[in-house]
């Protein structure tokens, strides 16, 4: 179990939706939050309710997430790093270039592991600390219309458990590293969406509030878990059909259909998300 009192939080991509929300969660449970943001001015606004705690950060940077990771251990230690920043395409693969491919995996894999590393850093030298991974539950399945950011996204779970794995074989048994894989949740990212056929796979699901992801996170960190889906049921769905690639390719056209349903019905029932 990881205790609220051991040292501060960083969140990551933290101005808004769920990264903010996170935040939020992690300061009602006692932890004091640093909120990190590509965008600093939004940061600062975003972490006034929480401490005014705040500072820009470009997860593609390493240097720069050491340094944010050195900045939060100065406060009675580094307790947990939340790697929440992250960007969505959509669309058939083919349909990127390569710039775009790599701006993907460069915040979403390489920017993650960026920010678990530098964490990684301090905690190793504490004895101590939670890396809390947000990945997706396309990190769990090939999703039709979204396979450079679920490809990302593999890439992220693989390195999380990989990375737990070496630090149990190392001998660090109260350094952590988890996994929060939630299906679609509505943030401004989904919104904007609504009549995206790349993104499809996304409203497959109910929609998850950002709110709910939130105290997951909250209760992950109090209790680490290498996987953690939500909701559960859909993270057992989907490891079978993952299980089953003849299957999940031949039921693309049926996933297609449900999410095209998803849309119409989220389109009807749901006010804008909080883009602030």
């Amino acid at each position: 179990m990881t205790s609220p009192g051991r040292g501060a939080a960083v969140v990551t991509g933290a101005a808004g939706g769920l990264g903010r929300a996170v935040a939020a969660a992690l300061h009602a449970d006692g932890w004091s939050v640093l909120l990190t943001d590509l965008d600093p001015a939004a940061a600062a606004a975003a972490a006034v309710p929480f401490g005014g705690w705040s500072a820009a950060l470009d997860v593609r940077d390493e240097a720069a997430c050491a340094e944010i990771a050195a900045t939060a251990a100065s406060r009675d230690g580094l307790g947990l790093w939340v790697n929440n920043a992250g960007i969505l395409v959509t669309g058939p693969s083919w349909q990127h270039d390569g710039p775009t491919r790599r701006r993907v995996l460069d915040v979403n894999a390489l920017g993650a592991m960026n920010g678990t590393l530098a964490a990684l850093a301090v905690m190793r030298d504490q004895g101590h600390g939670h890396v809390l991974n947000i990945v997706s539950l396309a990190g769990l399945i090939a999703a039709p219309g979204e396979t450079v950011y679920a490809a990302s996204k593999h890439a992220l779970l693989a390195f999380s458990l990989g990375t737990l794995s070496d630090l149990r074989t190392a001998g660090y048994r109260r350094v952590h590293v988890s996994c929060l894989c939630p299906d679609g949740i509505w943030t401004p990212m989904l919104h904007d969406r609504l009549d995206d056929p790349g993104a499809l796979a996304s409203f497959t699901g109910s929609m998850l509030t950002s709110q709910r992801v939130a105290a997951r996170a909250a209760r992950l960190a109090r209790r680490p878990r290498p996987v953690v889906s939500l909701p559960r049921w859909r993270g057992a769905q989907v490891r079978l059909l993952d299980a089953l690639p003849r299957l999940a390719v031949a039921l693309s056209p049926l996933v297609q259909a449900v999410g095209r349903a998803g849309q119409r019905r989220q389109s009807r029932r749901s006010t804008p998300p909080d883009r602030g």
